[in-house]
């Protein structure tokens, strides 16, 4: 299995025939290395909420290719509204898929969706545990620091990516609390330095870590699994 990290929080998971992409903001990312015409194999998009620095691209590649998109149940009717495939869960919901299951996490955060100056309502923002082959990989989305994140550890998780970037998530030292509370076998932090706000050293976070392997992408590198 191959994990790709694209930028902010964009995250692509190729395992066969599955292509997962989770957050796919790539257009109006001026990081990424990628433009959203090469994600024309994906199978499957997972978004976490509605912050336009997560929808990213959804709609467009989704029309593209057809991919179903998961996600929570409000966001589901939103993308329904464009006649795209959906399957809308919450937070402690677990379903299985022809790839795999999929169990949507608890995150502390907002999802509201800005459209023509006007917020629509954007249900509870969610992290993912995805399991494919055994496998289990953990993206928590944008989140604050929470104690649920404790509960993680029971389920073996061989990759987590979390947000260091603090002002709307997790720093530094919070997320290298999230990942002695978890306990991956890997961590990978993502949502940082995209924006001012966010800006955050990534080694500086893996000097924290100490129950987990931390490993630092650059956008655009990947691990296998």
């Amino acid at each position: 299995m191959k994990l790709i990290y694209l930028g902010h929080s964009a995250v692509m998971i190729e395992e066969g025939k599955f292509k997962g992409i989770i957050d796919p903001f790539i257009t109006e990312n001026s990081l990424t290395k990628i433009n959203s015409s090469d994600l024309l194999n994906v199978t499957h998009i997972f978004v976490t909420h509605g912050h336009s620095d997560h929808i990213g691209d959804t709609v467009d590649i989704a029309k593209k290719t057809g991919a179903l998109i998961i996600t929570n149940f409000e966001m589901a009717a939103y993308f329904d509204n464009y006649n795209l495939k959906t399957h809308g869960m919450h937070i402690g919901g677990r379903a299985e898929f022809n790839f795999g299951k999929v169990k949507m996490t608890n995150a502390l955060h907002g999802s509201g969706i800005l459209e023509n100056g006007n917020m629509i309502y954007g249900g509870n923002p969610c992290g993912f545990l995805i399991e494919i082959n055994g496998k289990k990989i953990y993206h928590a989305g944008d989140t604050g620091l929470t104690l649920d994140m404790k509960l993680l550890e029971d389920e073996h998780i061989d990759v987590a990516f979390l947000p260091i970037g603090g002002n709307f998530t997790m720093d530094s030292d919070d997320a290298a609390k999230a990942a002695d509370f978890i306990k991956a076998k890997t961590v990978i932090p993502i949502h940082y330095n995209t924006f001012d706000l966010i800006k955050a050293n990534p080694m500086e976070f893996k000097n924290k870590v100490i129950s987990s392997e931390v490993v630092v992408l650059n956008i655009g590198e990947s691990i296998d699994i």
